[in-house]
């Protein structure tokens, strides 16, 4: 068997493997070695840290001075931060990113694809790396599990928080959340997933970046990139974490956020619309700013990268 013919998460090993041996022979380490090797504070380059139940959860660690750590959205990766790392990185920070479990580069798990476990899976590499000081940013999904993680584990090594499009405090419409979405909305995208996930990764660009509007600027780079990364992960954890920022309530660990905290939402949001989210959550947590990006869409971070990446350093500086 070669390759080409191996199944899929053979040439994904396969693939790890072969990327791993190029950066064991430039480190001049023995393979079993560096195979061996735990995450330690500031080890360059990439990693994986292993989470409480065996599996291996992926993260990207760049630069030195004090540490901000990015959650991604659904259904993405690390990826997504790139401009953001990249620019922070220049600007004398250590930036980290990791795949969520069963997306990306993590380990597709069949169970523990909830919010519990997303946020252990966090703590678990902010312990391995001994992040202090840490400016945690989450888009998203990951907004919910930064917002998850400070509610869990306390805010001991957290300076401050950037939630960015994040679905706090909850996306479902209930009785006592009329403003937010029916559950038909996230069964709709449970099925879209499931019968033609590649296909319906595709479309969900065109509002995710608010290319669906008139006078949008499409970029089909953007669109390849988002696919790409979603198809990257595994559907069952992918399906799994829908639930996880539509239907889980997050005002407790709201409550419980001591640090600084910034929201960062457009106004014209179509994923996660911000009257159900950040003029809510902004409300809740104690000592927190929000900014709104008029006429923005769900992937500011992208489509006003400059506005977002200046804001955020301001914040950090602050």
């Amino acid at each position: 068997m070669n390759s080409t013919t191996a199944p899929l998460a053979t040439r994904r090993e396969i693939l790890a493997a072969g990327i791993g041996a190029v950066a064991t022979a430039a480190a001049g380490l023995p393979a079993a070695a560096q195979a061996a090797a735990p995450a330690k504070a500031g080890a360059p380059g990439t990693g994986f840290v292993t989470a409480k139940d065996g599996a291996r959860i992926f993260y990207k660690d760049w630069g030195k001075g004090q540490p901000v750590l990015f959650s991604h959205g659904w259904p993405l990766t690390a990826d997504a931060w790139d401009a953001q790392m990249v620019f922070l990185g220049q600007k004398g920070y250590r930036v980290i990113a990791h795949d969520r479990r069963s997306h990306g580069r993590s380990d597709q798990t069949w169970d523990g694809n909830h919010m519990d476990s997303y946020a252990d899976d966090l703590h678990a590499l902010i312990e391995a790396l001994d992040l202090k000081n840490l400016v945690l940013v989450g888009h998203s999904t990951g907004g919910g599990e930064i917002t998850h993680y400070m509610g869990r584990h306390g805010t001991r090594r957290i300076a401050k928080a950037v939630l960015v499009g994040a679905v706090p405090p909850l996306m479902l419409k209930t009785a006592a959340n009329p403003g937010g979405l029916p559950l038909e909305v996230f069964d709709g995208i449970r099925k879209g997933t499931y019968d033609d996930r590649s296909q319906f990764f595709r479309d969900l660009t065109m509002p995710f970046y608010g290319y669906n509007r008139a006078g949008a600027r499409i970029s089909e780079g953007v669109r390849q990139s988002f696919w790409l990364q979603g198809m990257m992960g595994g559907i069952k954890g992918q399906l799994d974490c829908i639930r996880e920022f539509s239907e889980v309530d997050y005002t407790p660990d709201l409550k419980k956020i001591d640090v600084p905290t910034l929201f960062i939402h457009g106004d014209d949001d179509q994923i996660v619309p911000i009257g159900a989210s950040a003029l809510l959550a902004s409300k809740i947590v104690k000592n927190s700013t929000l900014k709104v990006y008029k006429g923005a869409d769900h992937g500011l971070t992208v489509t006003h990268q400059d506005r977002f990446n200046a804001d955020l350093l301001d914040f950090i500086k602050s």
